[in-house]
């Protein structure tokens, strides 16, 4: 039984990227989601907490807005104390220095009377809850009421602030050791994704491998037959004088047919030892010269253009070289500039151009045939595909003349695009790097 290569196909490579990026994201925007919302609510409970506690020590202050009123500087020697936050009457005014707290008593015309503690607002009065000095203190402001004959009046008014640097701290050290834990988080996320890819992906791999190793059987096995027919079909063509011609009619279609199997066959093996060996040991490699290789491509496919009356054309703006299967580049380009000039019309144009960028060979195959509509592009070089126009044009094409030109361009390191508007035109773009 044939072993798995333990080399991982370009595909994927891709694929498995593709779904470990994705992993990711969503790890992330959970991650982040859940993290905001923990932080919403430690700093909501955080400024709830010091509410309370502005309100139970504005309660307290409104006892002493009376003696006050009578005394202004009574606040030092008040009987009154601020509650804390389990009710117990132990902060007197004069204490109001932690955590950087601050009482004002204002008469009923808004007038400060009084205050103690280390901060001191400079704002109108307005009551309730309020935010000053950029976030940095919070106030409450509340009337104050005597009531000696159940007659309600309004005596003055109590302003208390304390500062939120101390909830702020907190939620600085909560953000920080939140970054942290998700660095950390991060890393190990990371770590889990490939290892859950990897594992998710190796039935998919494997299934994948033995459809790649039955078509190379399959062609490899195919290839015997197809060629006892083609031989047996030529024989009866030899002796045709002993044939009725009805059936020797029926003969040369048994070759055609034959041929087109045959071709078909040798791509689908082509490919699948391409898919089978994603690398080529560079001491195998030629140094090719691209200009060289595209004079045969263009002298090869001149008759064909002739017939058809179409230009076929070449201008090389650079001298490069690459390296390379020069036999598997020679079917690289001779697909693309054939598929230029099996749909492109009679008195049409085919153009071939090599110019340099950078570290690249960029070889253009330009021609004014029938074109791609914008959604077949992405479909172009898959195999077996082809469009129901090109089908019309094109009867007799078996759909993996691209699929081809993409396998050869990805296996010798480069990349290749099309650009086509339909009715028009196409551009077939191959980069290839250069020869260090």
């Amino acid at each position: 039984m044939k072993q798995k290569p333990s080399t991982v196909s370009p595909q994927f490579k891709a694929l498995r990227w593709r779904l470990l990026l994705s992993y990711l994201v969503v790890m992330i925007a959970i991650w982040i989601i859940s993290d905001v919302l923990v932080y919403q609510f430690f700093a909501r409970s955080l400024y709830q907490q010091l509410d309370n506690r502005l309100f139970n020590l504005a309660q307290a202050a409104t006892h002493s807005l009376l003696a006050i009123k009578n005394d202004p500087k009574a606040v030092n020697n008040s009987p009154y104390r601020a509650l804390d936050e389990d009710g117990d009457l132990d902060l007197p005014w004069q204490n109001l220095r932690h955590p950087h707290q601050g009482v004002e008593w204002f008469g009923d015309d808004r007038q400060r009377l009084a205050h103690s503690g280390t901060l001191k607002g400079s704002q109108p009065l307005i009551m309730g809850f309020q935010t000053v000095q950029g976030g940095q203190v919070r106030t409450l402001t509340l009337s104050a009421y005597h009531d000696p004959d159940e007659q309600k009046h309004l005596e003055g008014y109590v302003r208390v602030s304390e500062s939120t640097a101390s909830v702020e701290a907190v939620l600085a050290r909560l953000r920080l050791e939140s970054a942290l834990g998700g660095l950390i988080a991060l890393g190990l996320i990371s770590v889990g994704g490939m290892w859950l890819t990897r594992q998710s992906l190796k039935p998919i791999e494997q299934s994948f491998w033995q459809l790649k190793q039955f078509t190379a059987d399959a062609s490899h096995e195919l290839r015997s037959p197809l060629t006892a027919i083609k031989t047996s079909a030529e024989i009866l063509q030899t002796h045709g004088d002993r044939l009725p011609r009805e059936d020797l009619s029926k003969v040369e279609i048994i070759l055609c047919a034959t041929d087109q199997m045959s071709e078909l066959v040798e791509d689908l093996l082509l490919l699948a030892r391409m898919d089978g060996k994603p690398v080529i040991s560079q001491q195998k490699w030629q140094k090719i010269p691209l200009i060289e290789l595209l004079d045969d491509v263009v002298e090869f496919l001149e008759p064909i253009a002739e017939a058809k009356n179409i230009a076929l054309s070449c201008h090389f703006l650079a001298e490069v070289t690459v390296q390379g299967d020069s036999h598997q580049l020679l079917r690289l380009f001779s697909n693309l500039v054939d598929n230029g000039l099996q749909y492109t019309p009679r008195d049409g144009k085919v153009t071939v151009s090599l110019t340099q960028s950078d570290k690249w060979a960029v070889v253009s195959v330009d021609d004014t045939g029938i074109g791609i509509a914008p959604e077949h592009l992405p479909y172009v070089f898959d195999r077996l595909w082809r469009a129901e126009s090109a089908r019309t044009y094109r009867p007799q094409g078996s759909g993996l003349g691209l699929a081809i030109a993409r396998a050869i361009a990805h296996y010798h390191g480069g990349e290749i695009t099309v650009n086509s508007q339909l009715g028009l035109g196409s551009r077939f773009q191959v980069r290839l790097p250069l020869m260090s």
